[in-house]
């Protein structure tokens, strides 16, 4: 009677809990908290105070492991816009300047190092060319995709926008494209245009 008396109590137990919907487990669930997300936004800059003389600056950093485009307060002379070593020069050390808090915390981050440095084309180049002082099969990938990518937006790359880029040594330079590929996935950086040599 005893046995027959548990028995009806559980099954009238288990016709509740299927009512209400609950379904029972044997492993502790915890969901945890929501995923976080980067914004890799900025907020708009105050428009209201005085500008600074020139052109302003656009660089792409690495966010969510993306390339995307940063304004800088750093400005270059608008007349020196045709020099092309110059604002190769002025880019690159904007790509190595470590982001602002304000960048750091939209999830923006740089990989591009301290002790790089650029110059411009050498005997035998085309006068597009810009030469860095590692080789940019050495750089990391992402680090290489930013330079490209920001040089290609900028008075830095030839008429059809393509990035000539060489290192220390002797070897050919050769031609690099930003493309909404390598923006999406700068380990993917390559050269695209081959070896570039001066047309004789």
């Amino acid at each position: 009677m005893r046995r027959l008396t548990r028995c009806a109590a559980l099954a009238a137990l288990c016709v509740a809990l299927a009512g209400c919907g609950i379904r029972t487990t044997s492993v502790p669930v915890d969901a945890g908290a929501a995923p976080s997300r980067v914004p890799c936004e900025l907020p708009p800059q105050d428009s209201t105070g005085e500008a600074a003389p020139g052109v302003p600056l656009q660089v792409y950093l690495v966010c969510g492991a993306q390339l995307v485009p940063v304004d800088r307060a750093v400005r270059i002379a608008e007349e020196k816009l045709s020099d092309r070593v110059r604002v190769a020069r002025t880019l690159l050390e904007e790509l190595k300047t470590e982001p602002s808090d304000e960048e750091k915390q939209a999830g923006f981050s740089t990989d591009v190092r301290e002790t790089l440095a650029v110059s411009g084309a050498r005997k035998g180049d085309p006068r597009e060319a810009l030469r860095l002082s590692s080789q940019p099969e050495d750089l990391p990938t992402h680090a290489l995709a930013q330079i490209v990518c920001t040089y290609a937006d900028s008075a830095a790359a030839g008429a059809d926008r393509s990035v000539l880029l060489g290192g220390p040594s002797d070897d050919a330079v050769r031609g690099y494209q930003c493309t909404a590929a390598l923006k999406a996935r700068p380990e993917s950086v390559l050269p695209t245009l081959g070896e570039i040599r001066p047309s004789r």
